[in-house]
């Protein structure tokens, strides 16, 4: 079942793509007490992915810190390290927590699959938004059929 706005994030742990190296975070680390601007994507250094979701956050990582979001996570089904090298090639810094959900657990507890085998790439996460507060979802933006529209750095901007 898909979550939706009203529902609390499931109890997972994810991978935090750090200077020192992967660290796992719960999802109470990240979301309690927090407002979380969480975006996924299908997998890092994808064409969409690389050229506009992940740009999108780090160019409106200010404005949308200043609307009252603590954090702004990226997650993909990938591995942290993975996860690190795509943030360093994109100039991220610290504007936005990089995280691994290597065996896609997250992904699977929140019913936001998306078989990429067709593409090679095995199980994977719709691409989406949501805004989280103190681990409760608000809002919840998730594309169809491959659009970037609903997922992106504006369109959740405007949500806050």
């Amino acid at each position: 079942m898909t979550i939706k706005v009203g529902d609390k994030i499931p109890a997972a742990t994810l991978t935090a793509a750090t200077p020192e190296g992967p660290r796992p975070l719960s999802t109470d680390e990240i979301f309690k007490g927090k407002t979380v601007a969480l975006f996924a994507v299908p997998g890092a250094f994808t064409p969409t992915c690389s050229a506009k979701h992940l740009p999108g956050f780090k160019d409106k990582a200010g404005d949308i810190k200043a609307k009252g979001v603590d954090t702004i996570a990226c997650l993909s089904v990938n591995d942290a390290f993975v996860m690190k090298a795509w943030g360093e090639n994109q100039g991220v810094g610290d504007s936005i927590l990089m995280l691994a959900d290597g065996n896609g657990d997250f992904t699977r507890a929140v019913g936001l699959e998306l078989d990429g085998s067709r593409f090679g790439m095995g199980p994977r996460s719709q691409r989406y938004s949501m805004i989280v507060e103190d681990g409760v979802v608000k809002e919840l933006n998730v594309e169809e059929g491959g659009e970037f529209k609903v997922s992106s750095a504006d369109y959740l901007l405007a949500q806050l």
